[in-house]
């Protein structure tokens, strides 16, 4: 029985990979962790840990004593900052004993800085770059992407920081920040035209397996509802970002089409918030880490059935003397 653990379980990505390995044919014992005591994370793996916040001195120590005790074979992320620390302590977890499961470095390193990503992508001339400026000059922005524009974060995930600049008032607000903080970019496409793309990556330039949603995104931007779409439209864009970017293992594409063409939004170089959406579909993409990182065991392109997912609120009761599904 192989032994996994995930942290960030009280989240969506984390209790969606939870979820995920349950829903799977696999005999797993699964060990989610939390900076939360009172999270639905208990209810979805076999033993819950309280974790100390990622960025605390005692959190690797931690760490790596949760792999010891529970004889953990891997590590899944279910939030962005355990993937850098990680990242940081990769030797250090493998000599502990556990997987974890990481993309490539210089990747992850790359998707850090959304600025970084966008001058790689546009020095090797890839077709689905969007035009990227640090520019805080508002006539030249305007006159460039046209009204209004974007200004995003250069670091961060998700939708989050993201503003849609109408007017030079509204712009002088967040001026300072341009640059250091926030990026330019236009608005590509219309919000009924994004689709996320996740691809079991292969590490040398391509990759085993894919699926593709188009979707609607929460006000947190995370996949609120989701529909089965066909990949065949993304795949070119998919192999020359593979083959410039040489991800490995569960890798998340955002894309948006606009005039008939894609355009790439951004990588997230790991498991995305829809991974729970992608297993009721057929793509168990943290049971497939587990065969080929574990088990050795070749990937294929799984059946897709087609559909369409709505997200809703809903909740676990923990009696005291048992679990209420």
């Amino acid at each position: 029985m192989k032994r996994v653990l995930v942290s960030g379980a009280s989240g969506i990505v984390g209790y969606g990979i939870l979820r995920s390995l349950r829903q799977s044919d696999k005999k797993l014992f699964l060990v989610g962790t939390s900076i939360y005591p009172d999270s639905v994370a208990p209810a979805f793996c076999d033993q819950f840990e309280l974790a100390p916040v990622t960025t605390d001195s005692s959190y690797i120590p931690w760490l790596l004593s949760m792999i010891k005790k529970h004889r953990i074979d891997m590590l899944i992320a279910g939030i962005e900052a355990d993937m850098y620390s990680w990242v940081e302590h990769r030797e250090a977890i493998q000599n502990a004993g556990a997987l974890p499961l990481l993309n490539n470095s210089n990747l992850i390193a790359l998707c850090k800085d959304k600025w970084l990503f966008y001058q790689t992508l546009a020095s090797a001339n890839i077709d689905c770059v969007i035009t990227s400026t640090l520019s805080n000059d508002f006539e030249m922005l305007s006159a460039q992407l046209g009204l209004p524009f974007l200004l995003k974060p250069r670091r961060g995930f998700g939708s989050k920081g993201i503003v849609r600049i109408h007017s030079l008032q509204q712009f002088e607000l967040v001026k300072a920040e341009v640059g250091a903080i926030l990026m330019a970019q236009p608005i590509i496409g219309t919000d009924d035209e994004e689709y996320t793309t996740s691809a079991f990556c292969d590490g040398m330039g391509g990759y085993y397996a894919r699926m593709t949603l188009r979707r609607t995104l929460s006000k947190d931007g995370f996949t609120d509802k989701a529909e089965v779409v066909d990949s065949t439209d993304f795949d070119p864009t998919l192999k020359q970002l593979c083959s410039l970017l040489k991800p490995v293992g569960p890798t998340n594409f955002q894309f948006r089409k606009s005039e008939g063409l894609v355009k790439l939004l951004e990588i997230n170089p790991r498991v995305s918030s829809s991974t729970a959406i992608r297993t009721a579909f057929g793509y168990n993409e943290n049971a497939m880490a587990v065969d080929f990182f574990l088990e050795h065991t070749p990937l294929d392109q799984p059946k897709i059935r087609r559909g369409k997912a709505v997200r809703y609120t809903d909740e676990h009761i923990f009696y005291d003397d048992s679990l209420y599904l």
